[in-house]
């Protein structure tokens, strides 16, 4: 693949389970050395964009590229450039967590041995413990542990932190950050909101099978409504708040939003009846994400 071509890219991408449509047209470009993150509820697709990326799926329309092949028919020489996380992670029972490691880097070309060895410290995991002892949350350790010690040019990682507490939630946000400085390229799936906001350059969002929203939190900011709490020694009129939004006046405490380039004109609306206090917050991912979702009956449904 070129230097600049996108490590992943799809194109009007189709998969259908019978004549439900899981993907419906999906675009999707992650570019090199970047971390993406992919979010969206049950239903919306993403698990099943995942596994045509994999080639465990074949799509029925639509065109998808993964390291400059083609990820259903090159299935087996990518599968050595990538590593996968998912958020169930199935160990062989017998198996040493150590032996798995070693397994899985084995088929990715092999593992950096002193990562490996600080990855375990760092992720407290006892590898000399059988797949069948693991908790949740060990056997996602193992699967992180195997993936981020390899060589690999691309990570897939499905809701990876699934079972883990928030220690080790924040020792892979750590981990994944080095990952990204030694230049990998990582497509990051996650319920949870505020590690795709830590750690993602620019992110997609899916709904009912189709990208909905793409860019970097800044540029997804800059088209939502900016939260305004404020305390003032004056009561003001709701009828004097125009340019305002979502207002809500409990005495002298106020609750609203207004659009990102209306935020002086609030602050000169408020100013005149004497603020006490006033917090101003962007909006966070999560009201990003809401707003997409909001009253849309399409969230629902078959992941």
């Amino acid at each position: 693949m070129s230097a600049d071509e996108p490590v992943i890219e799809t194109q009007g991408l189709v998969k259908m389970f019978g004549k439900f449509k899981a993907l419906d047209g999906l675009d999707l470009s992650v570019a090199k050395g970047e971390v993406h993150g992919f979010l969206g509820p049950n239903g919306a697709g993403k698990s099943t964009t995942i596994r045509v990326l994999l080639g465990l799926l074949k799509a029925n329309g639509g065109t998808a590229r993964l390291l400059g092949g083609d990820p259903w028919s090159d299935v087996v020489e990518l599968h050595k450039r990538l590593a996968y996380v998912p958020g169930d992670v199935a160990l062989w029972p017998s198996m040493s967590g150590g032996e798995a490691i070693d397994l899985l880097g084995s088929l990715r070309g092999g593992l950096d041995d002193a990562r490996r060895a600080e990855l375990v410290e760092r992720f407290e995991l006892d590898p000399t413990k059988r797949g069948r002892q693991y908790s949740k949350g060990n056997r996602q350790k193992v699967a992180i542990v195997a993936a981020l010690a390899s060589n690999v040019e691309l990570l897939i990682l499905d809701e990876p932190t699934s079972g883990l507490d928030p220690l080790m939630e924040n020792v892979f946000q750590e981990v994944l950050g080095e990952a990204k400085d030694r230049g990998t390229t990582v497509l990051l799936s996650s319920h949870i909101l505020s590690e795709v906001e830590t750690l993602a350059d620019r992110l997609s969002i899916i709904r009912a099978g189709k990208i909905v929203e793409t860019g970097t939190l800044a540029s997804m900011r800059g088209k939502a409504r900016t939260t305004v709490h404020a305390t003032m020694t004056r009561i003001p009129v709701a009828t004097d708040l125009a340019g305002l939004h979502d207002v809500q006046l409990d005495g002298n405490k106020l609750a609203a939003t207004v659009d990102a380039n209306g935020i002086g004109d609030a602050m000169a609306l408020l100013t005149p009846y004497g603020l006490e206090a006033l917090t101003v917050a962007p909006p966070s991912l999560e009201s990003l994400f809401l707003r997409l979702y909001e009253n849309d009956a399409d969230a629902v449904g078959t992941r």
